[in-house]
C-alpha cells in the first residue's frame, strides 16, 4: 500500500473540507445561490485555492453529489443485510433516510434546469457510476415489490424510482417544518404515507 506524503494528505484533507462545505450550502441554499466565493470564505482558503481542486461551481456540485450518492449506497447496503426485510421494506427505509436527512439540512438540492450543471454532471464518471449503482440497486427493489403486489404493477418501474428519488427535493417538508406545528417524525410519516399510499382516505 502507497504511503501518502504531508502535502498529499494535506490536499486531500483540504478537498474533503471543500467537498463538505458544499453539501452544506446546497442543502442550505441549492445551487443558485451557493457562491464559489462563501465555499472559499467558509473553507478558509482563497478563491484561486478553491480552483486548483474544483475548476468551476459545477464542478463543485458534481464533487457534492457523488458524496451524496455515496451515502446513500451505504444506506442501501445497510437495508440489504437486514434480514427478513421485504422489498417494499426496504424501499421504504430508504425513503424515510432521505426524508431525515432533507429534514436535517444535509441533502443537497439542485437545479431542474441548467444545462451548464447537467453537462458536468454527466461528464462526471464517478456521480454517473454511483447514480447507475444506485438506480439498478433500488429498480430491484421496485420490481421485486410489484411482483409481490406490494406496489401496483401497472406503474412503469421508472416512475416508481423517480418517485422515490423525488422526495430528496420534495418541498412539502419545508412547508410543513416552515409551519413550526409539526415534529419531524411527523413530517416523515405523512410524506411516507402519500407516497407509499397516496391521499385516498383509508378505511
Amino acid at each position: 500500500m502507497t504511503r501518502l506524503s504531508f502535502r498529499q494528505k494535506v490536499h486531500i484533507a483540504r478537498e474533503d473540507a471543500i467537498v463538505n462545505t458544499v453539501m452544506r450550502l446546497l442543502a442550505e441554499k441549492g445551487f443558485d445561490q451557493m457562491t464559489v466565493d462563501e465555499v472559499a470564505a467558509d473553507v478558509g482558503i482563497a478563491k484561486a485555492s478553491l480552483y486548483k481542486h474544483f475548476a468551476s461551481k459545477e464542478a463543485l456540485a458534481a464533487a457534492a453529489m457523488v458524496q451524496a450518492i455515496g451515502l446513500a449506497l451505504t444506506q442501501v447496503e445497510s437495508e440489504q443485510a437486514v434480514a427478513g426485510a421485504s422489498a417494499v421494506d426496504k424501499l421504504k427505509a430508504i425513503t424515510r433516510w432521505t426524508l431525515q436527512t432533507q429534514l436535517a439540512g444535509a441533502m443537497p438540492t439542485l437545479p431542474a434546469e441548467n444545462s451548464s450543471l447537467r453537462n458536468a454532471l454527466i461528464a462526471n464518471r464517478a456521480y454517473m457510476d454511483r447514480l447507475m449503482t444506485l438506480s439498478d440497486e433500488l429498480g430491484a427493489w421496485i420490481v421485486q415489490a410489484q411482483s409481490d403486489g406490494a406496489i401496483e404493477r401497472q406503474l412503469p418501474p421508472e416512475a416508481v424510482l423517480f418517485t422515490i428519488y423525488a422526495r430528496a427535493c420534495d418541498p412539502v417538508l419545508g412547508f410543513l417544518k416552515a409551519g413550526g406545528r409539526y415534529s419531524d417524525g411527523q413530517i416523515v410519516e405523512w410524506v411516507m404515507a402519500t407516497c407509499f399510499n397516496g391521499l385516498a382516505a383509508r378505511a
